[in-house]
């Protein structure tokens, strides 16, 4: 199969995600789906969305100071359920949210039409308060690329990508996100090669 994509300025990526092809020589992102928040001529940046973590998001909340375990126990079932993930291998120790458009304050940066990206303490405050976004996906870290690089991953079959998707972004089945977005494409993944076409 061949991915050969050349990115304009009319065809930058923002708010789509890139699947990772079987043949990805990182094994960082092996099957792994990515949403990309900014794509310019001088890089790209997004966050691993399938990727869980090992810690929840109350104990995160304790760890951060935001609260004590006390009222971690007593978090709301949408905030106590949060999903946190890997997000990327840079700036592991730093937390990002990506969430739906019904929370925006001065910090937040739309994404896309309905996405935005938040990376203050505040926006932790608001979910374990409920009074946060509808819906919501934290990350511990984010992926970027260089200049070029991205388009030279895309053009060695090392990504597919597709539309962004707020049902898949914010799917707590994390186990079959990597399928679901393959599938958004219409592509059996037992189908993929991992060597790329040369025409």
């Amino acid at each position: 199969m061949r991915n050969k994509i050349a990115v304009t300025e009319e065809t930058y990526l923002e708010g789509q995600f890139l699947i990772a092809m079987p043949g990805m020589e990182d094994g960082r992102f092996a099957r792994s789906v990515v949403f990309l928040c900014a794509h310019s001529d001088e890089g790209a940046m997004g966050f691993i969305v399938n990727q869980p973590q090992d810690v929840g998001f109350p104990d995160l909340l304790v760890q951060l100071g935001v609260m004590d375990e006390d009222q971690a126990i007593k978090l709301p079932a949408d905030a106590r359920d949060m999903m946190v993930c890997n997000g990327g291998p840079l700036d592991r120790s730093r937390g990002f949210v990506l969430h739906s458009d019904d929370y925006v304050v001065e910090s937040s940066m739309p994404v896309s039409k309905e996405i935005c990206l938040t990376a203050t303490v505040d926006i932790l405050r608001a979910i374990s308060d409920g009074s946060g976004p509808r819906r919501a996906l934290m990350t511990l870290g984010y992926s970027g690329w260089g200049a070029g690089q991205l388009e030279d991953e895309i053009a060695q079959n090392g990504w597919l990508t597709c539309p962004g998707n707020n049902g898949l972004l914010f799917d707590s089945d994390v186990e079959l996100k990597y399928e679901r977005a393959l599938e958004t494409l219409g592509i059996d993944p037992t189908h993929l090669s991992v060597v790329s076409g040369h025409a």
